[in-house]
Order: C-alpha cells, then structure tokens, then sequence
C-alpha cells in the first residue's frame, strides 16, 4: 500500500471509530474512551438497580476517576440538554437510580478511594464509590468503624448511602448517615463545584449539607464525602431471645427502650423469615419460634453486662421462651450473618421479591403486621417480616415468581396497601431505602401540596435546569418531577 492510501485508511478508520452521537464523542474527547461505554450491555446494566422497577434505557454510562471527570461530564451534559443519573453499586431498592429517559448514567465506583484519615480528630475524606464494609475493614486497625451499616454493606457505597441516608440495624443508637457525613465535595449541574457543611463544630451558613444527604442523585453528585469516624466499642454482645407470639417480641422492645436501654441493634423476625434463614445460612435460629429478636449491645464491659441481664429479664417479663447470649465473636458474626442474609434467602421461597420500608410507632409494629398479614393473604402472596424493631422500621418482604400471570399487578397492590396501613397506622414512607420512583405517587398521601412545593423548591435551587435524575421523588405536577419538564427546560433536546 502506498504512504497515500495508507494515510487515507488510517483517516477513515478513525471517522468509522467516532461515535455517532455528537454528545458521547464530547464525553469521549473529555474523558477519554475507556471511560465511556454506549454498547447495549453497558447501558442494560446500568438501567437497572436492585429494586424491581424498571425504566427507559441508560444513554451512555461514564466513568470517572476524579473531580475534575465529573466537571467535564456535568458541562457536556449541559452543553447537550442531556439528563444525568448518578450511579453508586445499583443495591438501591426503590428505584432512584433507574433512569428515566435515556440519561447520561455516572457510574462512581472508580471513584473508590480513601483520600485522608485523621483519627484524632475522628473523620475521613474518602470518595464516593468506596464500599462502606471496605471502609470499616481499613479503619479497623486503628479502631473505628463507619457506624451505618446496610444489610448491603459488603458492596453498597457510601455514595449511596448518602444519596438516600441510609440506615441499617446499628442505626438505633449511632444513627442513620446524616449523623455520620460532616462535608460533602459537589458538582452541581453547571459544573460548578461546591462543598457543602464542613469539619469545623459549628460550619457557617445554613446546613446545606443536611439538605444534600438524602437527596437522591436530584440535587448533585457527590465527589468526595467527609465521614466522621465512630470509635470501635470495648465490649459486645449479641442476644438472640426466642418468643411463642409476636406481640411479645414487640413488647420486649417497647420495654427495653421505656427502661432507658438503647441497644446499639434490635432486630425482629417472624417465623417464616426465621426458617428461611436458617435453611439458607444454619445460624442455629429456633425454627419453631412464632418471633425472634436479635438484641446487641455495646460499650464498657460492666455497662454491657448489667445491660444484658436487664434486657433478658424484660425479654422474659414479656413472654420470651429462650435467651441466648453469643459465646464469642465467631458466634454473634455467625448470628448477624442469618439476619444479613435475609433477603438473600429468599430465593428459596420464590425467584422475585419486593421489599417494602415504612416507619410505624413502636406500640403499633404489631397492628401493621398483621395488617400485613391480612393483605398478603387476601392477594394470594407470600410475606415475610424482618425489620428494625427498635425504631419502627418494617420491611414487609413479598416473595413472588415474575413469570406468574398477573402476579405484577397484585404486588404493587399489595404495596400500595401496606404504604396505607403504616400511613393510617402513624407512620411515614420510609426509613432508609428513599423515595426513588417507587413511593414517588404516595408523597401527596403524606405530605400537602405546599410541603412538596417547598421540596420542589429547594431542589430547583440546586438543579434549576431539573438535570439532575428527573422524574424521582417529586409526585406529577411539580418542576422537575415530570420527564417533559427538561424537554421545556432545554427547548426539547436531550434523551
């Protein structure tokens, strides 16, 4: 071949190579190749999360490795009117990184690493994509811990357990996420960059920080997050307390907190929940109890120990048939194992499920329940109950086979019912898992049409141009809630 035709193939090969798409080849030029991927499995992969909504197809997915990628991503996607969704591990379960109409999906899991650490004055500053059991593995030896701690912990993010103030079991007595992010690095959809809240005691200004955590992706992408770091307890020990009726594991727990006890976990779960487990993980849970709780407390060991014989004889003033202190540390992880792989077990029930999040007052858990019970049965559907007793966190857990005609249908009936229940019962939305799309049109069932304007506006304040994940949390008729706001705000080009 001669030098001329040489060059001239070199030049077409390299116009076949560009993407079609004038707005992927901008993120191209910004973020390089390897950071951008528009092939249909990508783009599956990343249109999906944990929960079971599904919605349009992700556009392309980028990567980014620092702050200064998010920049570049945001002012494309500007320069473009295109959507973005931020993206954490996809453990989410209500939805809220499901992107609705074609978005840019801005994956942060390359984004993982701990930046800082300063165990005197007990934060950190790490990235977002950093897996939050990673975190505590590597603070560890310097003894702490980040306290939050989902059932998904071994791969969710503390991106993500930002975006949607995560919880978890220990949440009780250490509190849920927004106790434990003091600053938050974010690009705003212009691509400014802002941080918001600081390490300081008392940071100035109003407390934006505690606006951002719990945001859902809507208001901004986290780059860098400042944790604060809790110090690892001297003592543990973990209860397993067995009961013949459900009312008596929740009157165990009203009675435990009346005391003034505020175990650092108290976690609940019905016979059915108890079996499943045990087939699944053999943690030794008494498969003929009707309830079973899981108590841990922590702290100095003589603290701990009057705790522990104070819990057991409240737990058998209510009925409890068995007590059953973990021996050592290979025993409690053993026991905490069974309640984390909850979900995970079961599969053995049915190849699908639906877990719900609603809060409910303590001295109504079991009203709800059986509440829950009642609706389940009536849609032919089997449920079962594992939650955060000590604060009224239920997750009803619909196990179901999707290929089953009509079964979708009596699913999201069923939801709908329970959300009813637990609202009529006292309670609110959720707990932890967020809003997303699932609980998006029961938001009016909790709040009025002047509490969704105020949320509405706030979130304009940060997004004006509603780029950021639209079509989340926000019920039709506000702003940014609808897909057709950002065709009005970006004179119909994006998607």
């Amino acid at each position: 071949m001669t030098p001329d035709l040489a060059s001239l193939a070199r030049r077409v090969l390299r116009r076949e190579r560009q993407p079609a798409d004038p707005c992927v080849r901008d993120l191209v030029r910004a973020l390089g190749p390897d950071r951008v991927m528009e092939d249909g499995a990508s783009r599956y992969l990343a249109s999906r999360d944990a929960s079971m909504f599904a919605g349009g197809a992700a556009g392309p997915v980028c990567f980014p490795r620092t702050t200064d990628h998010v920049v570049a991503i945001m002012e494309v996607a500007a320069s473009h009117g295109r959507a973005v969704v931020p993206r954490g591990a996809g453990t989410g379960l209500a939805g809220g990184t499901v992107p609705l109409g074609q978005p840019l999906v801005v994956a942060m899991t390359r984004m993982n690493e701990v930046l800082t650490v300063d165990v005197d004055d007990r934060v950190a500053w790490v990235q977002p994509g950093v897996v939050n059991l990673d975190l505590s593995r590597q603070l560890a030896p310097l003894g702490f811990h980040f306290a939050p701690d989902p059932s998904s912990q071994a791969v969710c993010t503390i991106g993500g357990n930002l975006a949607n103030n995560s919880g978890g079991p220990h949440c009780l007595a250490y509190g849920v996420t927004s106790a434990h992010i003091l600053a938050v690095e974010v690009v705003l959809s212009t691509g400014e960059v802002v941080t918001l809240g600081g390490t300081d005691a008392e940071p100035d200004g109003y407390d934006l920080r505690g606006a951002f955590v719990g945001s859902e992706g809507m208001c901004g992408i986290a780059t860098a997050v400042a944790v604060r770091l809790t110090p690892n307890p001297n003592t543990v020990k973990t209860m397993l307390i067995s009961y013949d009726e459900v009312s008596g594991a929740a009157a165990t727990v009203g009675a435990v907190i009346a005391a003034g006890i505020v175990p650092a976990a108290i976690e609940m779960m019905d016979a059915r929940c108890v079996q499943v487990i045990e087939d699944f993980v053999h943690a030794g849970y008494p498969r003929d109890a009707a309830a079973v709780l899981l108590v841990e407390v922590d702290g100095p060991p003589g603290g701990v120990a009057i705790q522990v014989d104070r819990v057991e004889e409240l737990a058998r003033g209510c009925g409890a048939t068995r007590v059953r202190v973990a021996a050592d540390d290979s025993e409690r992880e053993l026991l905490w194992k069974g309640r984390k792989s909850a979900f995970g077990a079961v599969a053995r029930l049915a190849p699908d499920y639906y877990l719900h999040d609603t809060v409910v007052p303590r001295n109504r858990l079991v009203e709800v329940m059986d509440k829950v019970y009642e609706i389940a049965d009536r849609h032919d559907l089997t449920v079962i109950n594992v939650f955060h007793a000590g604060d009224g966190n239920l997750h009803p857990l619909l196990a179901y086979d999707s290929s089953e005609p009509g079964v979708t249908e009596r699913i999201h009936t069923a939801g709908r019912e329970i959300v009813e229940a637990s609202l009529a019962a006292g309670g609110v939305l959720s707990g932890e898992h967020g809003i997303g799309v699932e609980k998006r049109d029961f938001m009016a069932l909790q709040f009025s049409g002047v509490d969704l304007d105020h949320q509405n506006r706030m979130r304009s304040a940060f997004d004006p141009f509603c780029r950021m994940n639209p079509g989340k949390v926000l019920p039709s008729g506000h702003t940014c809630a609808d897909i057709g706001a950002l065709e009005r705000a970006t004179g119909g080009v994006w998607g």
